[in-house]
């Protein structure tokens, strides 16, 4: 480890020197004033942004506040500087200024562009950033990075966006869960496909929305503000060309990757292509820049999901095509892809289960290794047929074909440690499925006022066949003799469901803010489910000729559900009001053909929704929602038969089950200041639960068994939070942090073993995390998080659990020398509540070392995974009536040789130029 000691001593020291330079050199100013209209009225959230006279490189930008005040800060070492104010539908404004420490400007008076057009205003000024009611838009070129950096280096600069160590994006507290490109799917709906391949240098705008259907796109109606949208428009002069990336790896004990993504754009046609290969546990199309297919996060937890070796491709197509066939605009689109996983998975387990006045353990360990291989379709249609009305066609197809092995060994052992029993598994099974869904959505406006009629239909159809060779020995220890049953059987499953859905709904403008929604939809549900058990002939025990009736089932379902729902919109100036009011009646019958059973049940709830939000462009938001579901328990629940699949756990339903019933408040503060670079977000949550379905087991004294169910009231949860971030940007170098507490409180009843129980379960978990980067120099990011629990049990108070376990992180990545990527993660974690002989405490270094050559169009990589080689996977797990240690296979360390290449021609211009 000598040379890297080496290697960051000398790092460290240019690192300091540079920072030390641009520090002296460089002066903080502040440029104050006002914009205002011609008749002299303020203009909020105008755009204020100052460029160097000599590279027109950004110095600061700010937004106009309510009385049309600005205050701009930046740090420069420039004399001059280029000082622009853009806000729609007046012509730009420019203006040179001497830069000196404080400049106070005065008023700036606007005038009313003549020619409106958006691509006029943008093109003249490229505001840095513009706010509108529902959208925040970035333009990218103002916003710093290397020169070959992709989509998620820029969005890692932009003011309140955050991407955490496992690729999350979240904009001021608010997740981002899609990325879209010219208004459509890049790829499927995988925003980490976009994040990683889209290149920098075609990229226009980004605009970041509250997440809309594509109905609610047509039809103007407010998105869900808990969720954003990013949608990445491309420069004009850039929407012809292609680029691709292809990577090859291979390292010690023969891990290896290999993937490829091709890209072609022209105008309206889009199309994409891509392959992956690989046995270190990644999809292939995530890929991180540095760490390649191994991915950033050290601090990952693969969860037991033991080693995969995986191979995928796919190919997406998407056009659009105007004034076609006496129609305005048509769009269509259309993917295809196929995966295949081979996964080995290996686990142990130990668990405490703890009832009245007593306690049994059970120890197990599985190993198995499943092959499933995927096939994915969809194609979409959407016509607008004139400005009023759209239809939309879109059909998705899934076939699984899978099969596997397993086995595994069980114990169970008394209070004392005396064993009670153990089972001997072994499973070989094979199986496929088929999903096909298919939507039609008709949508006509009325007019420019809000009214709308929206029809909507759609159907499914599932398929899933198994068989499955099924062998398990178990052996009970009884005092005067034991015990042994033998399970030997060839287990035939098939599951078929037709689902068919029906919705209308109808939106009358009432006045410019005020709307009635009227809507119906009904839903129907056929389902099939035959499972014939078959016993090995005692004579030819390859033989399965005896079928057992008490394992066999052989069911139908059909369900009903009426759904009819009345509700008000008022939405004036900052104000958003919306409540609904909805009935569900369900009808449900179950015929088992072996039991001879029969079971119906009707159920009837009402459903309420309000939310009120009140946001005004680019100031604090608030919103208040409240909302209570009907959940309708399982056919599993509610069918009266025995179910003796595994003789240890025997299942038998309750046919008089009611639907659960829940209440749910949630209530949000944010904010984000442009002038100070600073954000908060807050949160609170409330949810009450009625007629909870809760299991009762009883355990007899040979520890197997029997679960029934039944409703129960009282159970609650509650979460809050805060999280706050700030930015400081130096000339050349950039500083954030973010500090986030949250905290939660659960409060569940059940029963074990037939006796009623209250846990009670606290937990705090505060989170700091910081960037320091300098441009093309290097970045920082090191992350804290405490997580404390407590758990109050009130059979079991002996049990109570108190602990505090610790996670930290590192991340650590130099661009200097110039081509040479020098990247680290280093991750802590140490779990307090952790049984005596599991690890608690590990440190996971992930480690990359690249050369970027023709003109970075070519890399070569060293990389190593788990460098220390203490990667672990243990887990304790505390429920109200178990405690569970887990240990589980997982990939340990490796060292990989990679090389990549990139190329590309966008704009007629090639990556060589």
């Amino acid at each position: 480890m000598e040379w890297i000691k080496n290697f960051l001593a000398v790092h460290g020291t240019i690192i300091i020197a540079i920072f030390f330079t641009s520090s002296v050199f460089a002066q903080e100013i502040t440029i104050r004033g006002k914009i205002l209209d011609e008749k002299g009225a303020p203009l909020e959230s105008a755009t204020i942004h100052l460029e160097t006279v000599t590279d027109s490189a950004m110095v600061g930008y700010a937004l106009s506040k309510e009385n049309g005040e600005f205050q701009l800060k930046g740090t420069t070492s420039e004399d001059k500087g280029n000082l622009f104010v853009s806000f729609a539908g007046f012509s730009p404004y420019k203006s040179t200024l001497k830069i000196k420490k404080e400049v106070n400007i005065g008023t700036i008076k606007m005038k009313i562009e003549e020619n409106t057009l958006e691509e006029v205003m943008i093109t003249a000024t490229n505001p840095p950033v513009r706010i509108k009611k529902d959208t925040t838009e970035f333009n990218a070129d103002s916003f710093q990075t290397r020169p070959d950096a992709n989509l998620e280096e820029i969005m890692k600069k932009l003011p309140g966006v955050e991407i955490d160590r496992e690729g999350n994006i979240t904009i001021n507290g608010t997740p981002i869960s899609r990325i879209i490109v010219n208004g459509e799917e890049f790829f499927g709906d995988d925003p980490q496909i976009a994040l990683k391949n889209l290149p920098k240098e075609i990229i226009n705008r980004i605009q970041i929305t509250d997440t809309k259907t594509e109905s609610q796109e047509f039809t103007g109606e407010s998105g869900d503000s808990n969720n954003k949208t990013v949608n990445i428009t491309i420069k004009e002069d850039k929407n012809k060309g292609y680029f691709a990336r292809a990577t090859a790896g291979y390292g010690t004990d023969d891990r290896y990757e290999a993937s490829g993504i091709f890209n072609y754009f022209n105008d309206e046609f889009r199309t994409s292509i891509l392959a992956s290969s690989n046995n270190i546990n990644s999809s292939g199309f995530s890929y991180d820049e540095t760490f390649g297919m191994m991915g950033r996060s050290a601090v990952r937890n693969d969860g037991g999901r033991g080693i995969t070796k995986s191979e995928s491709a796919g190919i997406n197509a998407a056009n659009e095509w105007n004034n076609i066939w006496g129609v305005e605009e048509v769009e269509a689109s259309g993917d295809y892809f196929y995966g295949r996983n081979d996964t080995e998975r290996r686990s142990a387990t130990q668990t405490e289960y703890l009832i009245p006045g007593s306690r049994y353990f059970k120890n197990s360990e599985r190993e198995s290794n499943n092959l499933n291989d995927s096939h994915r379709a969809n194609v979409e249609f959407e016509i607008e047929f004139d400005t009023l009305t759209r239809l939309s066609i879109e059909s998705d197809l899934n076939t699984n074909f899978g099969e596997s092995y397993s086995e595994s060994f069980s114990e169970s052992l008394n209070e004392d440690g005396d064993l009670i029993n153990n089972t001997t598994t072994d499973e070989n099974e094979s199986g496929n499925g088929l999903d096909l869904d298919n939507e039609i959505d008709f949508t006509r406006r009325f007019g420019a006022n809000g009214s709308f009629l929206h029809l909507e239909f759609s159907n499914s159809h599932e398929r899933e066949k198994n068989e499955n060779v099924y062998y398990s020995e178990s052996i009970f220890f009884l005092e005067d003799n034991d015990s042994i049953a033998i399970q030997d059987q060839y287990i035939d499953e098939e599951e078929k469901e037709d689902q068919y859905s029906a919705e209308v709904r109808y939106r009358l403008a009432l006045s410019p803010f005020f709307d009635l929604d009227a809507s119906y939809d009904f839903d129907y549900s056929y389902a099939t489910n035959q499972r014939y058990v078959y016993e090995s002939d005692e004579e030819n025990a390859a033989d399965y000729t005896r079928i057992n009736e008490l394992l066999s089932n052989d069911f139908k379902v059909l369900s009903k559900r009426h759904s009819p729902n009345i509700g008000f919109k008022y939405e004036k100036d900052a104000w958003e009001i919306e409540t609904d009011l909805g009935l569900l009646y369900a009808e449900l019958e179950n015929t088992n053909l072996f039991q001879e059973t029969f079971l119906q049940n009707n159920y009837t709830n009402l459903n309420l929704e309000i939310e009120i939000e009140h946001e005004e462009e680019g100031k604090d938001r608030y919103s208040i929602n409240y909302e209570t579901e009907a959940d309708i328990p399982s056919i599993r629940q509610l069918q009266p038969v025995v179910d003796r699949t595994d003789p240890l756990d025997i299942i038998i339903g309750n046919p008089d089950l009611r639907p659960t019933y829940t209440h749910d408040m949630d209530l949000r503060y944010r904010n984000y200041d442009y002038d100070t670079r600073s954000g908060i977000s807050s949160w609170i949550s409330f949810n009450l639960i009625q007629n909870d379905v809760v299991s009762v087991t009883t355990i007899n004294d040979n520890l197997v068994r029997t679960t029934r169910f039944t409703n129960i009231d009282g159970g609650m949860n509650a979460n809050a939070g805060i999280s706050y971030s700030k930015q400081i940007k130096k000339e050349i170098s950039q500083f954030r942090f973010r500090v986030r507490l949250n905290g939660s409180y659960d409060k569940n009843l059940g029963f074990t073993n037939a006796t009623k129980f209250q846990a009670e379960r606290f937990s705090f978990s505060p989170n700091l995390r910081f960037t320091y980067s300098i441009e093309e120099i290097l970045e920082i990011n090191p992350e804290y998080e405490l997580s404390y629990q407590s758990s109050i049990y009130d059979i079991n108070s002996d049990r109570n659990q108190k602990f505090i376990n610790h996670s930290a992180g590192l991340e650590f990545t130099t661009y200097w020398p110039e081509d040479l990527i020098f990247a680290n993660d280093i991750s802590y974690r140490y779990l307090e509540n952790v049984a005596p002989g599991f690890d608690n405490s590990i440190i996971l270094w992930n480690l990359s070392l690249g050369y970027k050559f023709l003109k970075d169009d070519a890399s070569v990589k060293i990389k190593v995974y788990d460098l220390l080689d203490q990667n672990v996977e243990t887990r304790r797990i505390i429920e109200e009536d178990y405690i569970r240690d887990s240990s589980s296979l997982i990939l340990t360390r490796y060292a990989m040789f990679s090389f990549t290449y990139k190329l590309s021609n966008i704009g007629g211009r090639n990556s060589m130029e």
